[in-house]
């Protein structure tokens, strides 16, 4: 059975994946690093209905609570047309250490699950971070269980967010919807 490290941007986001990777003989951790995530409030949302998800199916899980959001906006100002592709390496980049250091077999990222991700990119920066540091990305299309995902994660009442989590896609999400004045 491969100790496998998955990086998780969300609950809704890790519930199919999680149940098919399970089915695979994969042991499976969980891993929290979402440093953008904005505002803070919906980040709590996050988390805590991701650590509902996880402590109702007893997943272990690392997590990394530090919210540097003033390090990610750092990171990304004046190239937010990168804005994902930075925002990819820092999270997976995180993923990467945490698997070489816990001596996983492989990591990979629920980001694969999302079909408004960049997939390509996702999987470039993967297989980039898996020769330099020496462990092996899983890839797989996660994107097959989307439905599913959808169907599960109002089964079990969890926390549905609308947009993927920065600022800049909060912005892009809500910017239509306003109020004519």
């Amino acid at each position: 059975m491969q100790k496998l490290l998955v990086h998780v941007c969300c609950g809704p986001c890790f519930v199919a994946p999680y149940y098919h990777l399970r089915e695979n003989d994969f042991r499976i951790y969980g891993y929290w690093y979402n440093p953008n995530i904005h505002p803070y409030t919906e980040y709590r949302k996050r988390y805590q209905t991701l650590k509902d998800f996880t402590e109702s199916e007893n997943i272990p899980m690392i997590e990394d609570d530090d919210y540097d959001l003033a390090g990610f906006l750092r990171n990304i100002s004046y190239r937010e047309s990168k804005r994902c592709l930075l925002c990819y390496q820092l999270r997976l980049t995180a993923a990467a250490r945490i698997a070489k250091k816990g001596k996983f077999d492989a990591f990979t990222t629920t980001l694969l699950y999302s079909k408004f991700q960049h997939h390509e990119l996702i999987k470039e920066v993967g297989y980039a971070l898996e020769a330099e540091y020496g462990i092996p990305f899983h890839y797989e299309d996660f994107r097959q269980y989307w439905k599913e995902g959808i169907e599960l994660s109002k089964e079990k009442e969890m926390y549905r967010q609308q947009y993927c989590g920065c600022i800049y896609s909060e912005y892009e999400r809500y910017k239509n919807d306003s109020i004519e004045r």
